[in-house]
């Protein structure tokens, strides 16, 4: 079961749901806020601005999972996309305040949950190498490598059983 502190003492499962359109600009500052958290993409993505706005695809296809806490504070959101046979897990930010708090864990526990439902035997991620920690904390196991713009990024896959 995965918990996220809601103050000192107490903690908390996120509920995870699907993002409304009306969300967007929240999103947006999620996704924006942990970007730029990252010291080691920092410099790259403030030169390279356009890659820090997140588009509403996701959103409008009703792709995208959103973590609230039991206040309803948005924590963070995960995206999917489905392509051919693959089931990919698009993006996953969460609010730098909430990180380390079982957030990210819970978008992908719930992304896994909606893949098997869709029939897929796993999920796929092209993840940050910075992030290679968490996603093999989250039971995904490298495959290879991919080339983004920025770098070489490892690419992950787990099992949806």
């Amino acid at each position: 079961m995965t918990r996220v502190r809601d103050n000192k003492d107490a903690y908390s499962v996120p509920s995870v749901r699907t993002a409304s359109p009306e969300e967007h600009s929240r999103l947006q500052q999620i996704f924006r806020d942990a970007s730029l958290s990252n010291p080691g993409d920092r410099e790259m993505l403030n030169a390279h601005p356009e890659f820090l706005i997140l588009g509403d695809e996701a959103i409008l296809s009703q792709r995208t999972r959103v973590a609230i806490d039991s206040a309803g504070t948005m924590l963070g959101f995960a995206s999917y996309k489905i392509t051919g046979d693959a089931f990919e897990l698009e993006d996953l930010f969460v609010d730098p305040s909430f990180w380390r708090r079982g957030v990210a864990t819970a978008l992908v526990d719930n992304t896994i949950a909606v893949a098997a439902q869709r029939g897929f035997a796993g999920i796929w991620v092209t993840g940050n190498p910075h992030a290679l920690p968490f996603y093999e904390s989250a039971g995904f196991h490298v495959e290879g490598e991919v080339h983004t713009v920025f770098y070489p990024a490892p690419r992950l896959y787990r099992a949806t059983l």
